[in-house]
């Protein structure tokens, strides 16, 4: 919902809605890298929005500063209760996608991919909600740490400390991005063809010896509810899996697609989205797959407005000045 909407009833003026708008990008960054679900992030800036309609115009010194420490608190509060709500999720939970453009611009996808991938916010899982906000906010978006001390009300040297035991608890797994994207283009391409016509031995090629694949159908449809470990394992399975297709006479469309700023696939069956993959490639290899076929997170996976947010605020200075 744009703030226009609430001009009418509004006692602020309409410079004070804007301002809002001028910061909504940055607001829906932050809420989907600590949260990993597009829907609970727009209700997060919503809800943002509903509070900033409160405050007194006068009494805020600084726009960005006040809106970026409403939404980090709410989303602290609400990963907190996700947490639990996901320990009773059905198979393995996987953040929401987004689906961005093919034509974006690469320096764009490079920084898109080093702090969205899909690897990446799985990764975020392993911290508590506070070591998120703390290593999302220094991290990512390159607030110093006496301005996150203030957001998470916390003294610098122990946002410091926190910051430094979330990044040592990411260090080994944190994904690695040496080849171009060019490269991690390619890669994909070969390893859809790969699962078109059930290559054994091009699937063996391509994945790495510890490859993880993950998929996540929240009880919905059908998925692996455990992850599954190595490429001999995991190329079987997808080779099962075209066997499968063939017999009953499926014809699934692959197409290559930008998820979460990596090169990626759209599983998709009578023109009807079934998965959408993400891939995470190092040392030419696949190491990791996340097949996201819950029909709830494919939602809001392709809509433009979503990704041109997130790539609106990756186009814009991480430590831009408070307004």
């Amino acid at each position: 919902m744009g703030t226009q909407e609430y001009i009418a009833t509004s006692n602020h003026s309409v410079t004070w809605l804007e301002d809002f708008d001028h910061y909504r990008s940055r607001l829906f960054a932050i809420a989907y890298r600590m949260l990993g679900s597009v829907m609970d992030a727009e209700d997060m800036v919503q809800e943002t929005f509903l509070r900033w309609q409160q405050v007194s115009e006068p009494s805020v010194k600084s726009t960005q500063a006040y809106l970026t420490t409403i939404i980090t608190r709410l989303c602290i509060d609400r990963l907190r209760s996700a947490q639990v709500r996901r320990e009773q999720y059905v198979g393995s939970w996987l953040p929401e996608p987004i689906v961005t453009e093919l034509s974006a611009d690469p320096t764009t996808l490079v920084e898109l991919a080093d702090s969205l991938s899909m690897a990446f916010l799985v990764l975020l899982e392993r911290l508590s909600p506070l070591e998120r906000a703390i290593f999302l906010l220094r991290e990512a978006f390159g607030y110093d740490y006496s301005e996150i001390g203030r957001i998470v009300e916390k003294n610098t040297a122990n946002c410091r400390q926190i910051a430094r035991r979330a990044r040592q608890h990411l260090a080994d797994q944190r994904p690695r991005f040496q080849a171009s994207l060019q490269q991690r283009e390619q890669l994909t391409r070969k390893f859809m063809q790969a699962c078109r016509q059930g290559d054994l031995q091009e699937l063996l090629d391509l994945l790495a010896e510890d490859i993880t694949l993950w998929s996540d159908g929240g009880g919905q449809v059908v998925a692996c509810l455990k992850p599954l470990h190595g490429a001999a394992k995991i190329a079987g399975f997808l080779r099962a899996i075209y066997r499968h297709q063939h017999k009953l006479g499926l014809d699934y469309e692959l197409e290559l697609a930008q998820v979460n700023g990596q090169p990626g696939i759209i599983y998709t069956l009578g023109g009807n989205i079934q998965s959408v993959v993400a891939i995470d490639i190092a040392d030419n290899r696949i190491r990791s797959l996340y097949f996201v076929r819950n029909p709830n997170k494919l939602k809001r996976s392709f809509s433009k407005a979503v990704a041109e947010m997130v790539i609106a605020d990756i186009s814009s200075h991480p430590s831009a000045d408070a307004h």
